[in-house]
């Protein structure tokens, strides 16, 4: 199954990728042929969007049954009267899965076309409608009511008001423009509010805009594994070093019950607010939001120690959550990756520097859950074979709940190290589609399989600090 192009990257990108996903480990592994496909699907499977929308209960004020009953009502109306599953994950309590219907073949395409940016084209594909900041060209007499297609400029190369483009773009779907072209264009200061509500797209994902904010965090599978395998107990201080926009920081103070502590760090001031909003919204009381730069969250002096806040002394958390800046190549959809190879080799150096201040900052026995959204060996195992020659107070540990593979060759990392690594890779799995009478075909066990592979590209390791 193939809608979109491939993920469009830039040559050296591209040859470093590759190289990873040859490696001569991968290549005695699963011989030659296979390791190409793997890197195939890899290429393919990145530009569409995973197989399941993936909704987080929050467990603080409701019960999943409760949020289950209400969303029904909700999803019922979206999908027209369809019947779609609501999936219980039956390793991760909290978390409910919604399958995702396409790519749909039987849209027409129409005369008035909406041209969008990538980034707003990747969330139109995950169930998203068209906010007007995101369009960049609209056909000559568009206006409110008109019906359109919507297409994605993924090579960011259409002008900004442009009436027709014929450069390369990837149609979305269709809709209804909820704006005139002249007001999104020629207004005073960029034009708010929707621009586009997708009526037809050709991913079919449900809309979550203002749908019971309080009760569910829309957070991809392998992101809400992360808080199970920290697994924090009601009373601990625990620390997310990069917490922003604070799905995982969230998640573990519900999985707390509220009663503790949560630390939550981010160096950049918006993205710590929209914490503080997200933990309000949730009702969550035990979390505390700092703006401060994790790479200088440690102090050996007591007088510097910040009063409940950053630096903090040595041995300071029970435990602590790196989910670390990254290269982000684990990202679906992405139909093009415009980073250049010194911008991806950027974050190892940065990951490391985060890594060696929450060892520091750890309690003997405590744990260290390190996670990225990339699939970058370079990033991932690499990372954690440097770790475990670098600081020998870290044991690598066996997680639960495990519904990833086990971690990928070429980092010399030995089979029984890859056994106890978490990764979610985008190239084991032959994208299929998925279809409102296809549906009726699956058993309950087969969704779940298909959701634990076919989700954004995710690595997580879980480390004790030992004496």
């Amino acid at each position: 199954m193939s809608v979109f192009p491939k993920i469009k990257l830039r040559p050296e990108v591209e040859e470093y990728l590759q190289a990873a996903f040859k490696n001569d480990e991968l290549i005695s592994d699963v011989g030659p042929l296979e390791a190409e496909r793997k890197y195939e699907r890899l290429l393919n499977n990145l530009s569409h969007p995973p197989a399941f929308t993936t909704v987080r209960v929050n467990t603080h004020l409701a019960s999943v049954e409760h949020v289950r009953s209400l969303l029904s009502e909700e999803i019922h109306k979206q999908y027209k009267g369809f019947s779609v599953p609501f999936l219980e994950h039956p390793d991760l309590p909290d978390i409910l899965l919604i399958p995702i219907i396409g790519p749909r073949k039987d849209l027409q395409e129409l005369t008035n076309q909406v041209i969008v940016g990538a980034q707003c084209g990747n969330a139109v594909l995950r169930g998203a409608h068209v906010y007007a900041p995101g369009i960049i060209s609209a056909s000559k007499f568009t206006k409110a009511g008109d019906e359109v297609s919507v297409y994605s400029d993924i090579e960011g190369k259409c002008k900004r008001g442009a009436k027709e483009f014929l450069g390369t773009k990837v149609f979305l779907g269709n809709g209804i423009s909820e704006v005139r072209r002249n007001d999104i264009f020629n207004s005073n200061g960029p034009l708010k509010g929707l621009g586009v509500k997708m009526t037809e797209p050709i991913y079919l994902s449900p809309s979550f805009d203002n749908v019971l904010s309080s009760y569910i965090f829309l957070q991809n599978l392998p992101s809400s594994v992360v808080s199970y395998v920290l697994n924090p107990q009601p009373g601990e201080k625990i620390l997310d070093m990069c917490a922003a926009p604070g799905g995982k920081t969230t998640h573990l103070a519900t999985l707390m019950h509220d009663e503790g502590e949560v630390i939550a760090m981010d160096k950049i001031a918006d993205k710590v607010k929209k914490i503080g909003q997200n933990a309000a919204l949730l009702q969550l009381n035990c979390i505390k939001t700092f703006c401060y730069d994790s790479t200088k969250a440690l102090t050996t002096n007591q007088t510097e120690c910040g009063q409940g806040g950053p630096p903090f002394l040595p041995e300071s958390f029970d435990r602590i959550l790196l989910d670390a800046p990254c290269s982000g190549m684990g990202q679906r959809p992405n139909m093009a990756y415009s980073w250049s190879l010194k911008e991806m080799n950027s974050y190892q150096p940065l990951q490391r520097k985060l890594f060696r201040v929450a060892v520091q900052l750890l309690k003997p026995e405590g744990i260290l859950v390190y996670s990225t959204c990339t699939i970058t060996l370079s990033e991932n195992e690499e990372q954690v074979a440097w770790a475990l020659q670098t600081f020998p107070c870290l044991r690598l540990q066996s997680q639960e709940p495990h519904v990833g593979r086990e971690g990928m060759k070429g980092a010399g990392l030995s089979p029984e190290q890859l056994k106890q690594l978490q990764r979610f890779d985008p190239s084991d799995t032959v994208l299929q589609g998925i279809d409102f009478n296809s549906l009726q075909d699956f058993k309950y066990d087969d969704l779940i399989k298909l959701a634990n592979k076919d989700c954004i590209g995710f690595f997580i390791a879980k480390f004790m600090k030992v004496q």
